[in-house]
């Protein structure tokens, strides 16, 4: 893993749902890029240095439907668009990351139209090509075939070429690890220093991330813990997500997040009482910490499994963000994303339990000799916490959490 990614946190964008472009595919091209560019200095502001664009690329309708991985969607601009992006951001201090969608394609793609190409796309003992998880119109590619090996490689180079930073591998976890593995080490060769996060959601994290060469995946496993225990009063199932998050530290640092472009709104996820605690506990952990653009004005959505059914938590951005009111979860999110910067081993910090019930965690999370103490109190009354020290964040009253409290301390 490159050395800039211990002090990466990241604002995830999906571009064509930020700037309200189209539904589908237009002809015409819509110069809009830029207004991702207008809030770098909110993303700034908030604490981040890195930001994750979803899929830019030529799609048929939400992006993950690619039909041209060199050509910019002309729903967002061109080209020129994006350099002047990942310019912007660059002279901000502001990494930049691409979402390349490999496991499948749109079927206007040229793997799919051109005869040419009939063998990238895998097909079924009927001849018929392979979909993604149902949608018909996702053709699934043969990642079996050198020559689809080679156009991940050549898509990947380009755009590290132009100036972007590193990738997001979408759907990772369908594409076979010994793929990845062909293509990673030919891009490294010429860019040593990008960084790769795939997407994977269920699985043997560090076998995959071991056999595929990448860098990290996502944490779906410490996002589920996270919002279930807390939403159900079961602390006891986020301090078992913790054992399993410090046993992938071993292996490699996740992506952690609370929110992203596929799942329900954290706030609707744990309720508005307790965003504090979730956004505790992401903040504290071990792992590259990721923040879904909305999620830090406490904006509401929820997921349906529907057409359409992702417009609640993609929606579009205004163009000014003054227009926007900061608002005590912005603060919340600052507050907890610089005391993270202030304490850089946290990257690669491991949790120790030191008081569980339901309703009541206490954890240690320490690294290179350094600790915190993190208290959560999700109970109607005030708690006793087992620990001192002086606090660095949220509220103790003498040594009890008030009711539906927090609190981070540095151990005395």
């Amino acid at each position: 893993m490159p050395d800039w990614v211990q002090d990466a946190i990241w604002w995830q964008v999906h571009p064509l749902g930020f700037v309200g472009a189209e539904r589908d595919a237009q002809r015409a091209t819509t110069h809009r890029l830029s207004r991702i560019a207008g809030w770098l200095d909110h993303a700034v502001a908030l604490g981040a240095n890195g930001l994750a664009l979803g899929p830019v690329f030529a799609a048929e309708t939400h992006g993950y439907d690619t039909t041209d991985h060199l050509g910019i969607d002309s729903r967002l601009g061109d080209e020129q668009d994006l350099r002047d992006l990942v310019d912007a951001a660059h002279a901000t201090g502001v990494r930049v990351l691409l979402d390349g969608v490999f496991n499948h394609v749109g079927r206007s793609h040229p793997a799919f139209t051109d005869p040419a190409k009939r063998h990238w796309v895998r097909r079924g003992a009927d001849g018929e090509p392979e979909v993604f998880e149902g949608h018909g119109r996702l053709v699934a590619l043969d990642h079996t075939q050198p020559d689809v090996v080679q156009f991940v490689v050549d898509v990947l180079c380009h755009w590290l070429e132009r100036g972007v930073d590193g990738w997001r591998l979408d759907a990772a976890y369908a594409v076979p690890p010994g793929f990845w593995a062909q293509v990673l080490p030919a891009v490294r060769e010429r860019f040593p220093d990008v960084y790769v996060v795939g997407e994977v959601i269920h699985g043997d994290y560090a076998g995959i991330v071991a056999t595929s060469t990448m860098d990290a995946v996502t944490q779906y496993e410490l996002w589920q813990g996270l919002w279930h225990g807390i939403a159900e009063g079961n602390l006891f199932e986020l301090d078992h997500a913790l054992q399993r998050h410090d046993g992938f530290l071993d292996a490699f640092v996740p992506w952690t997040f609370v929110g992203n472009h596929d799942v329900t709104r954290i706030v609707d996820q744990v309720g508005e009482q307790h965003l504090p605690h979730a956004l505790v506990v992401w903040a504290t952990v071990g792992g590259t910490p990721a923040v879904w653009s909305g999620d830090e004005f406490g904006w509401h959505g929820v997921k349906e499994h529907r057409a359409g059914g992702d417009d609640a938590i993609r929606p579009e951005f205004p163009a000014d963000p003054l227009a926007v009111e900061g608002g005590p979860v912005v603060a919340l999110h600052q507050e907890l994303i610089g005391l993270r910067r202030r304490h850089r081993w946290l990257h690669r910090a491991r949790t120790t339990t030191e008081h569980l019930s339901n309703l009541q965690l206490v954890y240690r999370t320490e690294a290179d000799g350094e600790a915190l103490l993190v208290a959560l109190n999700l109970a109607d009354e005030p708690a006793a916490v087992p620990a001192v020290g002086e606090l660095l964040a949220g509220r103790l009253d003498g040594g009890t959490l008030p009711a539906h409290g927090w609190a981070v301390l540095a151990p005395g």
